[in-house]
């Protein structure tokens, strides 16, 4: 199971509402809205990507990487590892 399943539904819900906003891109452009306009809301949409990403992070040392530790040995460097690699991946994006 992972680590977000308990709040799958939210995480979901999150999800919708960043589809409803890359929408609402599609038809600002489809309506030739001012340049600045569309900028201001890719920078909105790409927050609100980056604050799922972290809660979604959070949630996986929270409960995969804890676990692992706990187990020790091979599990644990490699969740920590993967762990490690994806908050780099966050950082450059």
């Amino acid at each position: 199971m992972t680590a977000y399943h308990p709040h799958k539904d939210d995480f979901l819900r999150r999800l919708r509402r960043i589809e409803g906003q890359i929408r609402g891109l599609q038809k600002m452009v489809e309506q030739d809205t001012y340049c600045i306009d569309v900028l201001t809301q890719v920078s909105a949409a790409g927050r609100a990507l980056q604050s799922f990403a972290l809660q979604l992070l959070d949630e996986h040392i929270e409960g995969c990487v804890r676990d692992a530790v706990a187990e020790g040995g091979q599990a644990a460097d490699t969740r920590i590892r993967e762990a490690s690699q994806a908050i780099a991946r966050l950082v450059r994006s």
